[in-house]
């Protein structure tokens, strides 16, 4: 029997699936082949059962580099779940579960161990697993051994000699994000040889992508977030004191809340981390060291209360949404300050010029992202390099956003900034163009200048959204780190004195109703019958409480609703349902099916 199908046999019997997503099966064939591969995969793609679908076909030990020990215990929860040898060997990890870990590896019973790359480089340890037939060496989040990523660890740069003491098992490398000059990188130094690459779409057609200029940020909150109650999210924040500040507020208003940051001590990360992770229905306020180890399937929305740090980053944060398929929503809020921060984030860093340059054009991605003009899907993608149709699904495809010529608001607000000097804000600004006379105005003597009032026709919301505009395009910059204001650039002073146009957006208030929220859930709810869809996931968070494990370990959200949908009334219905492998349906078969009939009674 080849290996493929074997492969697909081991699929459907231990994982349940009937067919390979898309991309998976070129992986796994490339994989069984002995070939060294580079996978770039979108989040959510499944390219976590690309290296363990090899594993479980062929023999010897797969070794697996991943960068947080919450994702390794998750991932080896969920293959214990499935009746596969599994196991990590961490901080964490108490010393009776190493002693039979070490068993399990003489045994030649151990299929796949997780480890840190900091573990995988101690002293003694790669000489013992020398011992242990390890076949091949899968480097998840690879894109974390390049120096100018987002998620650099310097750890990673280790894993290619620790490979080589190992005596050269094969090596795969996977990334959900990596453009062509960090797959370069990673191919020279992880890979004594040219690896084979494959690059899949980056596109994830189930998250709806919105974003919307701050304007009272904490109302616009909760516009987002009180009618997703009951569904499992991520809010990221830009500081630890206000991702605990949000995470009071809303659990004050009957939100299931956890906080997570760098700066809690780590038994109560890891606890908030795993309430998140194990319960339905629970929202994570964080900063982005609630990171890689996120890998909960039915994460139904992800909100920055915060503009991200760069479009990669964002793209990495809005890929925790929808893992499971089901139709999931990123919401951004950004602001002029958070602009304006970022880029001074980046010049106070000790780094050489042309890394500099590098980061403020990842951040200028960003910022033309957040004030879009056409499908954001599109541009998006288009930064990975991958050309796409409008979407149809993001606020700028649903009408939400109005384009016109602005070349001469634009004009009269860099005129403003020129009259007073290029230092100060845009509140200030906003009153010199609007005739709003003020003390520091009077003071200043620019209540007589000839811009003072031009702009009284616009309110002070349009005039701040053409000031942030303004700066997301590159026309203004900071004028000081440290009391800010702003200052023309070139692109500037070419649009005040005519040399360019400039495109204006109007941004309609957002109107979020509980409604709309609901209208969101029934793509995912009201396509099987709610009563029964309720009485299973209350089973299974019965049968998790009991296990101790994840609520999605039991059955994903996507099996309970095509469960629903189906109605099975024997075992052998019940194992043609996706994701009910042989050992879930011997497991938690039949207590499924009695608790189906019993709600359809």
């Amino acid at each position: 029997m080849s290996g493929l199908v074997l492969a697909r046999r081991v699929l459907r019997n231990v994982f349940g699936f009937d067919a390979f997503r898309p991309g998976q099966e070129e992986i796994v064939e490339a994989v069984l082949a002995g070939a060294p591969v580079l996978a770039v995969m979108p989040t959510g793609s499944g390219k976590s059962l690309c290296y363990q679908l090899p594993a479980l076909v062929g023999e010897g030990l797969t070794l697996v580099v991943s960068p947080l020990i919450a994702l390794m215990r998750d991932q080896v929860g969920q293959l214990r779940a499935l009746g596969v040898a599994a196991a990590t060997l961490n901080s964490m990890t108490d010393e009776a579960e190493v002693r039979e870990t070490w068993s399990q590896i003489r045994a030649g019973a151990l299929k796949l161990l997780f480890l840190s790359p900091e573990r995988l480089a101690l002293g003694g340890l790669v000489e013992a697993l020398s011992r242990a037939n390890v076949r091949r060496v899968a480097v998840d989040e690879a894109h974390c051994i390049c120096e100018w990523g987002h998620d650099f660890r310097p750890e990673y740069r280790m894993i290619r000699q620790s490979v080589e003491n190992l005596g050269g098992p094969q090596v795969i490398a996977f990334t959900a994000t990596a453009d062509k000059a960090m797959r370069a990188e990673i191919a020279e130094r992880l890979f004594d040889s040219q690896p084979k690459v494959f690059v899949h779409s980056f596109d994830r057609p189930n998250i709806s992508l919105a974003f919307a200029p701050k304007d009272q940020p904490r109302k616009q909150l909760r516009a987002f977030l009180l009618p997703r109650r009951g569904q499992s999210g991520i809010v990221y924040c830009a500081s630890r004191a206000r991702a605990e500040t949000l995470a009071d507020e809303f659990a004050a208003q009957g939100l299931e809340t956890v906080v997570y940051h760098a700066g809690l001590d780590t038994a109560r990360r890891n606890a908030h981390q795993d309430r998140f992770l194990s319960e339905d229905g629970v929202v994570a306020f964080a900063t982005v060291a609630f990171g890689m180890g996120v890998n909960k399937p039915d994460v139904r929305f992800v909100a920055h209360a915060d503009m991200p740090s760069s479009i990669e980053a964002y793209y990495q944060e809005i890929g925790r949404a929808g893992r499971d398929g089901l139709p999931a929503e990123a919401f951004t809020l950004y602001g002029v300050e958070d602009m304006a921060l970022r880029r001074r984030q980046i010049d106070e860093k000790d780094i050489a010029d042309e890394r500099r340059r590098f980061e403020h054009q990842r951040f200028s991605a960003l910022a033309a992202l957040c004030e879009a003009s056409s499908c954001r899907r599109q541009i998006l993608l288009a930064h990975f390099n991958e050309q796409a149709d409008a979407c149809g699904r993001c606020d700028v495809c649903l009408g939400q956003v109005a384009l016109r010529d602005g070349t001469i608001e634009a004009q009269k607000a860099l005129s403003a900034v020129a009259r007073t000097g290029q230092r100060f804000g845009a509140g200030y600004l906003c009153n010199l163009l609007m005739g709003v006379n003020s003390e520091a105005l009077e003071r200043n003597g620019h209540a007589a200048l000839k811009t003072f009032g031009v702009g009284a026709g616009r309110s002070r919301s349009q005039w701040a959204s053409t000031f942030r505009q303004l700066f997301a395009a590159g026309a203004l910059k900071a004028a000081s780190a440290e009391h800010g204001g702003f200052a023309l650039t070139e692109k500037g002073e070419a649009i005040l004195f005519g040399r360019e146009k400039f495109v204006l957006r109007e941004d309609p208030p957002r109107r979020e109703t509980e409604k709309t929220a609901r209208a969101a859930r029934t793509e995912v709810i009201d396509k099987a019958e709610g009563a029964v869809f309720e009485a299973l996931r209350k089973l299974r968070r019965e049968l998790a409480q009991d296990q101790g494990i994840a609520a999605y370990m039991v059955f994903a959200d996507r099996t309970l609703l095509e469960m629903a949908a189906k109605r099975p009334a024997t075992i052998a219905e019940m194992r043609a349902i996706h994701g009910v492998g042989e050992r879930k349906a011997a497991l938690y078969g039949q207590v499924f099916l009695k608790a189906i009939a019993q709600a359809q009674a």
